[in-house]
């Protein structure tokens, strides 16, 4: 069943539902505007710790509607943040879920990003985990490429 009919649009929205649907799962999420918050902080503060190259070659790669929460208020020019604590990249990840106290915000940032790694070529976050803050990083799952 096509629900836009633009061959385009429907395989964006199937597969974003995708994403946030195992982002549900991952996190115990009811709701789906919550997994879209996480898809959308977590991409956000990956996104603006990395060089505006870095940046564009991983916005290509994703889905076209996340490709456009991915972008929505970039500000290139302010870019990449130089911060590299846990404490303020997983800031606006807090706020996001300050009522959800079971869910650390180091939690909601590495299983989000785990399933779009799952879900994208090869290597096309290894940027993105680099630029992680160290104690993030090392959380990584072992053997996945840096």
């Amino acid at each position: 069943m096509s629900w836009t009919g633009l061959d385009a649009f429907d395989t964006t929205i199937h597969t974003t539902n995708a994403w946030l649907h195992a982002i549900m799962e991952e996190l115990g999420l009811k709701d789906r505007r919550r997994a879209y918050h996480a898809l959308r902080v977590v991409l956000h503060a990956a996104r603006d710790r990395l060089t505006v190259s870095e940046a564009a070659h991983l916005g290509a790669q994703l889905p076209l509607l996340v490709r456009g929460l991915y972008y929505e208020g970039w500000q290139p020019t302010d870019r990449p943040i130089r911060g590299r604590r846990l404490r303020e990249f997983v800031a606006p990840i807090q706020a996001a879920f300050r009522d959800r106290s079971d869910l650390e915000p180091e939690t909601i940032a590495l299983t989000v990003l785990r399933i779009i790694d799952e879900r994208l070529a090869p290597g096309a976050l290894h940027d993105v985990i680099r630029a992680l803050p160290e104690e993030l990083r090392y959380r990584w799952p072992a053997g996945a490429p840096l």
